[in-house]
């Protein structure tokens, strides 16, 4: 008998060997995995009798970064912070080598026996299945920029809050990496490979410290799971190499790291994409002019799904710093938020606006609510711009900060008929919970600003 691949139920990993615990795991609202091991031996005896399920406190689902949960609302003491009940994909159970001994298997929170509508992964499955209703798939290809820096927490904890990146200067595209960079590097591809999670590209960025993984393309769920599995793999295998992988959208001053969505529409058949132009079309379809303008109309107002925190706001705090200011759209072109690339049949569209911060299943819901909207309101885009889109005054901007995204968030009524109130009021409660822990924190740079000129 052959031994089990990194992928498949559950019963095979175990009975193949080697698997001692068992990590199920769902995504909280910050995109990280939460969630309990168990023993690979309890848990194979009870797989062999009854369909397997679990409950955690259903706060999981309603926090800020610090684990702070929301003081009034679904989950909280005015509910007596109740459980939600776990059904886990046993059939779909994978090993993660970064972690020897041990397997993954994804949990969907439900409620009522659905999906919980309140969960990422929810809010992502009601805009996908609003568009396979138009008789359309979407496709997603994740690109994202973390840094690495020097020692552990507890050493950038002891250092002020202060750590030092891993390189230093502009090492763009560089080929001749640091030796524990490139270490890193070389395991992180290898433990993601044998996961069954193949990166298509790894680089070096500009920033000091910086690099870009680019994942292939895939349906749009799956995609966002690899996201949270692939930032995991980085944590664990950047300590190995006495360094931390910073998934902040602006670790420093001057450095800013994305995650870009490289999105396309498919018909139920297969087949290309929808916004590859026909005869006549420069750019894209009129299909994909449609998507393109939902987007531009969407984007705005939904920052709290793809800019989440206060540091979220300083990566857009400034022009030409390679992520978008303004709701823009164009060929080829880095300056705006919507980018159109690829050729013939693979065309398709770069949203640039979420930073490395965001949830993947919120950041991918945001623009595929765009989408959608666009494509079923008959929407029509602004000309293409051409050459320096942060120069464009008359583009709508986007929002400024965290406080003025969460109003126009939850006081626009495209967002509420697109996503439904209650998923709403959700994030914009946790929103706000991050502005109330940022609120009276005096910050090294105010304290020297204020020092001799107040």
């Amino acid at each position: 008998m052959s031994a089990p691949g990194p992928e498949g139920p559950l019963v095979d990993l175990i009975d193949g060997g080697g698997v001692d615990s068992v990590m199920v795991a769902v995504a909280d609202v910050q995109g990280r995995l939460k969630g309990k091991l168990f023993g690979a031996g309890t848990l194979r005896a009870r797989l062999g009798r009854e369909p397997v399920s679990s409950e955690v406190c259903g706060y999981l689902l309603g926090t800020d970064l610090g684990m702070t949960p929301a003081e009034r609302g679904t989950w909280s003491w005015e509910s007596g912070f109740g459980d939600i009940e776990l059904a886990w994909h046993v059939e779909r159970a994978r090993l993660l080598p970064w972690l020897p001994g041990t397997a993954l298997v994804w949990a969907t929170p439900l409620r009522d026996g659905l999906p919980h509508p309140l969960s990422p992964a929810g809010v992502l499955s009601q805009q996908a299945a609003g568009l396979l209703g138009m008789g359309l798939t979407p496709m997603v290809g994740l690109e994202c920029e973390f840094v690495l820096v020097e020692g552990s927490e507890r050493d950038a904890e002891r250092s002020g809050w202060r750590p030092r990146p891993a390189t230093l200067g502009n090492l763009d595209y560089a080929l001749d990496l640091p030796g524990n960079v490139a270490a890193f590097l070389r395991e992180l591809r290898r433990v993601l490979a044998e996961a069954g999670l193949p990166v298509e590209a790894l680089k070096l960025e500009g920033a000091p410290g910086q690099v870009e993984v680019t994942f292939p393309f895939g349906p749009v769920a799956r995609a966002c799971e690899q996201h949270l599995l692939f930032k995991h793999a980085a944590r664990v295998v950047a300590e190995r190499h006495g360094m931390s992988a910073l998934f902040m959208a602006a670790p420093f001053t001057g450095t800013g790291s994305g995650l870009h969505l490289h999105l396309s529409l498919h018909r139920l058949d297969g087949g290309a994409s929808v916004f590859a132009p026909g005869g006549g079309e420069e750019l894209l379809s009129e299909t994909g002019r449609q998507a393109v303008a939902g987007l531009l109309d969407v984007l705005p107002v939904t920052g709290p799904m793809w800019a989440p925190t206060v540091n979220s706001y300083r990566r857009l705090a400034r022009d030409h710093g390679f992520a978008p200011r303004r709701a823009t759209w164009g060929w080829d072109n880095r300056s705006c938020a919507v980018r159109v690339v690829g050729h013939g049949s693979s065309r398709r569209l770069e949203v640039r606006v979420p930073g490395a911060d965001a949830n993947p299943h919120l950041a991918v819901a945001a623009a595929l609510a765009g989408i959608r909207h666009g494509i079923s309101d008959g929407l029509v885009p602004p000309e293409p711009a051409r050459g320096d889109s942060y120069q464009d005054a008359k583009a709508w901007r986007l929002p400024r900060d965290l406080a003025s995204a969460v109003r126009e968030f939850e006081t626009d009524r495209t967002i509420a008929e697109l996503f439904d109130v209650p998923p709403v009021a959700h994030l914009a409660a946790l929103a706000r919970l991050e502005l109330d822990h940022h609120a009276p924190l005096v910050s090294p740079a105010e304290i020297a600003r204020g020092f001799a000129q107040s």
